[in-house]
């Protein structure tokens, strides 16, 4: 179980890269509408940003489900 201390950094880093990642795809798609290419590193962001936030959100709801089951067998005793 990852320490309280370590959760919300996570979690706010997690959202911050899907904000970012978002937006990266957004630029993605504005530059596809005006017949440009987007430069390497905003297809980089949007490509990689995505999966990255969802794999970390994952990571603490699964922290945070197995935490409840320690504290609920904790409680059954």
């Amino acid at each position: 179980m990852t320490p309280s201390r370590y959760r919300r950094p996570l979690m706010i880093a997690a959202a911050v890269i899907a904000v970012l990642s978002l937006a990266a795809v957004a630029a993605v798609m504005a530059f596809a509408f005006a017949g440009a290419v987007a430069p390497a590193w905003v297809t980089y962001a949007a490509l990689y940003g995505l999966p990255a936030a969802f794999v970390l959100m994952l990571f603490l709801v699964l922290d945070s489900v197995a935490g409840r089951r320690r504290a609920g067998k904790a409680d059954q005793r």
